[in-house]
């Protein structure tokens, strides 16, 4: 069973990070992505905030479910690059990533996640960009 299966069939179990994290996966499919978790103490710096690579993270998993419906079934992905623009805290309540594939090549794909509170139309916490290698079963 793929991945996309595992996701469709399990939910966040099926992602231990996600599993750990809270992390509902609240739907995806055509190169987008959206996930939500509520944010929860042990997620909190020592000034009481998110902690930024919370921020990261939940944006890379957005953006990696995204891009993981748009490749064909057996290739796998993996970060190259990733950059993330924080524009405001948040210190409770709950949070959602959005993933979505920009532009996918052969080899190179672009996306872009943003992180909003309460809903994905709530207030843009943070904004993240990343390019990811498609790995195809003949490079393994």
């Amino acid at each position: 069973m793929g991945y996309l299966e595992e996701i469709k069939a399990r939910g966040r179990d099926a992602n231990p990070f996600m599993k750990h994290m809270g992390i509902e996966v609240e739907s995806f499919g055509g190169g987008h992505c959206q996930l939500s978790t509520t944010v929860g103490p042990s997620m909190l710096n020592g000034q009481g905030w998110l902690q930024g690579g919370l921020y990261v993270a939940l944006c890379d998993e957005a953006m990696a479910l995204a891009l993981y419906t748009a490749i064909k079934e057996g290739e796998l992905i993996a970060t190259i690059s990733e950059s993330t623009d924080y524009l405001r805290g948040v210190r409770e309540g709950r949070v959602v990533a959005t993933g979505l594939v920009r532009r996918s090549g052969r080899r190179v794909a672009f996306t872009e996640g943003c992180l909003h509170e309460g809903s994905a139309d709530g207030p843009l916490l943070s904004q993240t960009r990343a390019s990811f290698l498609i790995i195809r079963q003949k490079d393994r």
